[in-house]
Parts: structure tokens; sequence; C-alpha cells
């Protein structure tokens, strides 16, 4: 019941902001989003490495409606919205042992559930109270691109975020050598593995809204997304942190880390720009903003972000944490050398 209540209010919140923000979009830009906006420029490269990462079996998707209307600012929101629902089911069964509320999962598209999620028995006070501030973030993010979107929002698709051995947290360690080719890896049974399970998700989140910003013809839906990037560039900054500072006194948080990051690295693209919590030339040296020569963080492009997420290296439409694929219109990732 506790958990309960506290999701109640987390959602009474996250009402409060959207529709203050809602208010701010339709003075700004005049409610509902158009579909038939500009077609999608061209965006930015993903990353890869060395290491090769054995692609999980995805089962046969549902491949997504085929229009040939150009790509629009819903379409790239929505995108978006997908990668916010698996964040927020993620964090929110992690911090309360309660998923989002049927509430939020409607809309156009094949809706299905989020399943395996746990509550993690946190022994770290400090862990436990940045579990609930994202998790209390990311619902606020599904429930405003929900309110911004409007009657185009899409449904949450089916979300897969076991932590046992034929889940995609598991298949993802395995892959990057995390765990052994039987081992498994619940990223709810422990604080450290709950952070490396953040991890896996945070830095491509930063990623995904930076390469997909330039592509928003809105200016004020580009504000929009220019917000929650910078907040998905907090957690980023907070989960890796808090893994450095464990890091210090246990080495294999730092060397699990570097291997999600050159797991993902292997997934999405030929250049190398992935990277972990120590400074590749002096692993003394920690690294919690990775950014290029300039100082800048890199972008992916929608098909390397789904690389990631469906855990492949091939143009397909499912697998790994969406087994049957997201809603909307950009659901296919990029076939990777």
């Amino acid at each position: 019941m506790q958990h309960s209540e506290t999701l109640l209010q987390v959602i009474e919140a996250s009402d409060r902001r959207r529709d203050e923000r809602r208010k701010f979009i339709q003075y700004a830009g005049g409610g509902a989003l158009a579909l038939g906006a500009t077609s999608l420029l061209s965006a930015c490269g993903g990353g890869n490495n060395s290491g090769a990462v054995t692609p999980a079996p995805s089962p046969t998707p549902t491949p997504s409606p085929t229009s040939t209307a150009p790509i629009g600012d819903a379409d790239i929101l929505n995108f978006a919205l997908n990668l916010e629902y698996l964040e927020a089911q993620f964090y929110s069964y992690a911090a309360f042992g309660t998923g989002l509320p049927a509430t939020m999962l409607g809309g156009t598209g094949r809706q299905g559930a989020a399943t395996g999620g746990q509550k993690v028995t946190f022994t770290d006070p400090v862990v436990e109270q940045y579990a609930r501030e994202i998790a209390r973030d990311e619902i606020a993010h599904v429930a405003f691109l929900r309110s911004a979107l409007g009657t185009a929002a899409v449904a949450q698709p089916g979300i897969d975020i076991s932590g046992a051995a034929d889940g995609p947290f598991t298949a993802a360690a395995r892959a990057a050598g995390v765990v052994g080719a039987t081992g498994v890896f619940n990223p709810y049974a422990s604080d450290e593995n709950f952070l490396l399970g953040a991890f896996i998700f945070e830095d491509v989140g930063v990623t995904a809204y930076k390469g997909a910003s330039p592509l928003l013809t809105s200016k004020v839906y580009l504000e929009a997304a220019a917000g929650i990037l910078a907040a998905e560039a907090y957690h980023a900054g907070l989960v890796r942190t808090v893994l450095y500072a464990k890091g210090m006194n246990t080495a294999m948080l730092r060397t699990a880390a570097g291997q999600i990051s050159n797991a993902r690295d292997s997934l999405d693209g030929p250049s190398d720009d992935d990277q972990g919590i120590v400074n590749a030339g002096d692993a003394t040296q920690s690294n919690i903003v990775p950014t290029d020569s300039d100082g800048l963080a890199f972008s992916r492009t929608p098909g390397a972000v789904l690389n990631i997420v469906y855990l492949t290296k091939a143009a397909t439409v499912g697998g790994g944490f969406f087994p049957g694929g997201v809603n909307g219109r950009i659901a296919t990732s990029t076939a990777q050398p």
C-alpha cells in the first residue's frame, strides 16, 4: 500500500508539472503536433569498437504501420516516448516496486505490458534516494510527452525489464562480459547491480536526445526536448559519479561499466565514441562526462539507439528490451558492420 501511495503522489506531482508545461506549449506553439512536418535531416553517427557483441535472439515482432508521409516532430517525440516508457518502468519498479498506471499506457499502436520489474532492497540510502528522484523525473517525462502529443501519442509497447536468466539485462551483461556465458545479471539484486542497469540506459538517453534534437522543426518542441536532454544528462552524470565513487573500492564496478560501454559501442556503429567511467589513457582519472576533444557530448541516430535497446547489430524491428518493437514510425534498427 505504501508503494502505491508513493507512486500516486509522484504521478499527481507529474500531472501538475505536465499541465503547466502543456499550457506553455499551447501558448507558444499552438496546440497539437502536426504529423506532416518537414522530413528528417541527416543524423549524427554512433559508435563502435573492436569488442564484438553477440546479438540476443529476438522474437518475431509486429512491424509498425507504413506511411508515405514525411517523418515529423510527432514521430520524433513518439520515438522518445518509447524510450521514456522503458526508463520510467525500470526506475519505478526499482524505486517503488510498482509500474506505471494503466492511465499512462494507452495510445496509438499495440499496447503491451512491462514485465519482470522488481523493487530493489537498497542498502545505501543515498542510492535509494537517487533512484526515487530519477524515477519521479522519468514518470514526469512520460506524462509530459503524452500530454504534448495528445491523441498522437503512442501506447506503451511490450517492455521486458526482467533480471532473469532469459531476460535482456542478462543477455546484455553476458554479451558485455560482465557475467559469464551462463551467468545471470539481475539489476534489482543490489545497489551496485541497479547502478549498472541504470548505466545501460542513461548514456543512451542522453545521446538519443542530442541526436534527435536537430531533427525537430518546431523551436517550442526543441526547447522541450532540450529540457528533457538536460534532465537525462544530470541522471547520467549522477549514475556515473556514484559508480565511480563505489568503484574506488571495488574495481569490478569500474571494469563492468567499461565493458557495458564497449558493448554499446559494438552495437551502434563503426566509430568509437562511447566511454566508461575512467579515463581511457589513465584509469586513475575519472571520466564522469563522456565528451569529444571539444568537450561536447556525442549523438546517436534513432537507428543506432534501437540497436542498443534491441540488443542487435541487425536491421530489425524488435528484440531485447522491446521484444515486439517500439510503437510509431521510427522503429527499425540500423544494420551495422
